[in-house]
């Protein structure tokens, strides 16, 4: 039976490129054995070394999980879809660290409307799902965002725009230039402001009924729960992995709805996680990948729209929770691909056996995240690969030593900007160009910031290269602030 494996976008380096594959099978599990063998590469993100799927990965037959089906022995009709819906990160909540400052207005929000404010809402008060009680609802709720980025930025601008009460943002990152291409709620004459500030003045602009309380601050495991508390929902515009967790966490330890957004390069995801109803996010992915496997918007990239439809998205899901609406995003995983321009519904099940909401939950107070997504290096751990930073590259390039310097990036990153002499083999093809690397020379691995340039060493020396191997520090990034300021940094 002829069956399509859809192939998500952070996969397909290993797939050659594809989006979609065609394979000859009669079970889900068959399937994937017949694609993990055509495309070797393949096999190390989808299974681990007992040859179980990883957790952080999850397959359906049509909108089904296996999981909650017969797993790899699911059967396939001829023309059925198989999908591969691995966790995304995308980029990272900030860059720096900060105490907590509150620019909290403690003002007390009336219950009835200003003739203003009928004014404001009045498509809202002639739409009989809403109405005046509606608008009410939601001129009474708490809403905390927490980032005021890609995701933040359009969730901010509607919730204020639609008129709750009190908006709660979280944040601590600073406004870059490199945001702009998303994140709408900043302009060009806030980049170096602080990202809260910046966003606080912008919503009060928008509705100065808002009552904005922001908070610069990172979310950790020890203020949580006290902030959480204070709103009714929760909405995650946060893109990294140990942030998700906890946002996770304390939502269902305070028993918050968790409305759940996520990017990456073209595609997105959207659902409203809440245990008292269904299921959380643990019932989707048990465990994040390990670190450095899911690249970062900064490393694979982001249409700029992405994050606006996909917040705006849960913006819509925060509104109808408010309101008490049927349909909302709960207990189904909402799948867009900007690209293609599709949509796709799966369902979600709650975990009976979920450490956190489950029948017999074992996780009861919140934990060090950064450490449950391995980003906690052992202290006398040394660096499992030899780095070069870019001013030692050019000492090196200086002396006349022979090496090679090899770029893992995309063809279209290496048009952008690049290192004279650097050989490009895109990371995707790294192994089976194995024997254009000369292993009696130095090698050199450069990308754009270090990272898939470290997972190349690491595919390498998986597949026995003998020779010596370097990691860029920093990659073309550093190579441009501390050695050729003319090459463009992107």
């Amino acid at each position: 039976m002829s069956v399509t494996i859809v192939i998500p976008t952070p996969l397909r380096q290993f797939a050659g490129g594809s989006s979609e594959i065609e394979v000859n099978a009669a079970t889900a599990g068959d399937a994937l054995l017949e694609l993990t063998t055509t495309h070797s590469e393949l096999r190390k993100h989808l299974y681990n070394e007992q040859n179980n799927l990883r957790n952080f990965i999850n397959v359906y037959v049509g909108d089904e999980d296996i999981r909650h089906l017969d797993g790899p022995q699911t059967p396939v009709k001829d023309g059925e879809t198989i999908m591969i819906v691995p966790s995304i990160a995308g980029g990272s909540f900030g860059t720096r660290t900060s105490a907590r400052t509150d620019l909290r207005t403690e003002v007390p929000v009336p219950a009835e409307l200003s003739n203003e404010e009928i004014a404001r809402y009045s498509r809202h008060l002639i739409l009989p799902e809403v109405g005046l009680e509606g608008q009410k609802k939601l001129k009474q709720a708490r809403v905390l965002t927490i980032g005021t980025g890609g995701l933040g930025s359009p969730l901010g601008l509607y919730l204020a725009a639609a008129g709750v009460g009190t908006l709660g943002i979280v944040d601590f990152d600073v406004v870059d230039e490199s945001n702009l291409q998303r994140q709408i709620i900043h302009g060009t004459k806030d980049v170096g402001r602080p990202k809260i500030a910046s966003a606080a003045d912008r919503l009060k602009d928008i509705n100065p009924n808002t009552n904005i309380e922001a908070f610069e601050t990172r979310l950790t495991s020890e203020n949580a729960l006290e902030l959480f508390k204070e709103f009714d929902v929760i909405v995650d515009g946060t893109d990294n992995f140990p942030t998700r967790y906890l946002v996770n966490d304390a939502s269902v330890l305070t028993g918050k709805p968790n409305v759940y957004g996520s990017i990456f390069r073209f595609e997105g995801q959207a659902s409203v996680f809440w245990a008292e109803r269904g299921a959380c996010y643990r019932c989707l992915y048990p465990e994040p990948p390990p670190p450095g496997l899911v690249p970062s918007c900064a490393e694979g990239g982001v249409l700029g729209v992405l994050p606006g439809i996909v917040g705006t998205i849960q913006a819509n899901e925060v509104i109808k929770v408010i309101l008490g609406a049927e349909g909302i995003l709960l207990n189904r995983l909402l799948l867009f691909d900007a690209w293609k321009m599709t949509f796709r519904q799966l369902k979600l099940r709650k975990d009976p056996h979920c450490p956190l909401c489950g029948e017999n939950p074992t996780i009861k107070e919140l934990i060090d995240y950064e450490e449950f997504c391995g980003l906690k290096a052992p202290v006398e751990e040394k660096p499992a690969i030899d780095e070069i930073t870019a001013t030692e590259l050019k000492k090196l390039f200086d002396s006349g030593k022979d090496f090679q310097l090899i770029d893992v990036r995309e063809p279209h990153e290496y048009e952008i900007a690049r290192i004279p002499g650097a050989k490009l083999i895109p990371l995707g093809e790294v192994v089976n160009r194995i024997c254009e690397i000369d292993k009696g020379k130095t090698t050199v691995m450069q990308c754009k910031g270090g990272v898939r340039s470290a997972k190349a060493i690491g595919y390498l020396k998986d597949a026995g290269f003998e020779g010596r191997l370097i990691n860029l520090k920093g990659g073309i990034g550093a190579w441009s602030d501390e050695v050729d300021a003319s090459v463009p940094k992107y």
